[in-house]
């Protein structure tokens, strides 16, 4: 007896590798699916990549603003960069196993990443809000230090959230089955994979959703509350409009992310219920799609930043003329 549950704890303990389902519900877009997210995550590293250069080529663009966005577009890039490429490689070759090191990696990076995120777009809306609010302090308020120190906040908190989900799901067993319904080691597919209590990790992921997820929301909500208020006092429609283009880009930005990913979570909090298409196709959204689009919304509607990139253009073609 003895023997039969020292072999039954062993094997729970010694799992290898996970295998990720990932789209097989649609094999027969699978060539679709490579070459549309392939050409996404090619669109985010390039646009993002773009945006982080032209900031620090232009000094004009050396402002709290654009150092806030300057970090998203990196952020963004390590945000994308954790899932995708691993996405395309099993569509690719349909090899869809990763290691038990490589998928506890992977959850954490993505955590990390989007923990980090949802910190940082409070942050922007922050600078938005004294910008709009109260402009004669704002270079005061938001000094070098200040922004440095919301940026490193941003970056530390989601190292800490990451590494207690991490220690607690290296916790737990795993049995009966090592395939996860998904397309990348996400904390809510290893905790309904997992055997045994795993009320702790329920629990954490709440405290998460609601200290980063929902907490940071409202904050952005009540800034951007304030600062429609203040537009609306100004007495000039052009100075209106001015102020509501600078903050639409960021606004759309948080509904794209927050949108997604809260629907994702809070929807499955409480049930673990992943594997349903519409969960994966949101979880592509804001893991793939909202990296891509979030250069696009800034640059597209921001003046500073297509001036900005005109102008290193015409110096690098009026460069390269003999």
């Amino acid at each position: 007896m003895e023997d039969s549950q020292e072999l039954q704890w062993r094997n729970y303990t010694e799992v290898t590798e996970f295998i990720l389902q990932g789209f097989l519900d649609f094999q027969e877009f699978q060539v679709l699916l490579f070459a549309v997210i392939l050409v996404v995550y090619g669109a985010t590293i390039v646009g993002n990549s773009l945006i982080i250069a032209v900031i620090r080529a232009c000094s004009t663009l050396h402002t709290p603003m654009y150092f806030f966005l300057q970090n998203l577009s990196f952020l963004e890039l390590c945000y994308t960069s954790v899932t995708v490429p691993k996405m395309l490689a099993d569509i690719m070759m349909d090899s869809r196993s990763i290691s038990y090191l490589g998928c506890l990696v992977q959850m954490y990076s993505f955590a990390l990443s989007g923990s980090a995120e949802c910190l940082l777009l409070t942050a922007m809306a922050y600078d938005r809000y004294v910008a709009i609010c109260h402009p004669l302090h704002y270079f005061l308020t938001m000094s070098k230090s200040v922004c440095v120190g919301l940026v490193a906040g941003s970056w530390l908190s989601g190292i800490i959230v990451a590494l207690i989900q991490a220690m607690l799901m290296v916790r737990l067993r795993f049995c009966q089955s090592n395939t996860i319904d998904h397309f990348f080691c996400d904390i809510v597919p290893l905790i309904k994979l997992a055997c045994g209590d795993t009320s702790v990790n329920q629990l954490e992921l709440l405290v998460v959703i609601v200290f980063v997820g929902v907490i940071p929301f409202m904050l952005i909500l009540v800034s951007y509350v304030r600062i429609i208020f203040t537009i609306l006092t100004m007495s000039s429609a052009k100075g209106r409009c001015k102020v509501f283009s600078t903050c639409s880009s960021h606004l759309m930005v948080v509904s794209l992310f927050f949108g997604s990913s809260c629907a994702m979570y809070l929807g499955n909090a409480s049930t673990l219920a992943l594997g349903r298409r519409s969960n994966k196709f949101l979880s592509l959204l804001y893991a793939v799609v909202t990296p891509m689009l979030n250069p696009v919304i800034y640059s597209l509607r921001n003046k500073e930043v297509k001036g900005a990139l005109k102008s290193i253009l015409s110096r690098l073609e009026h460069g390269s003329r003999p």
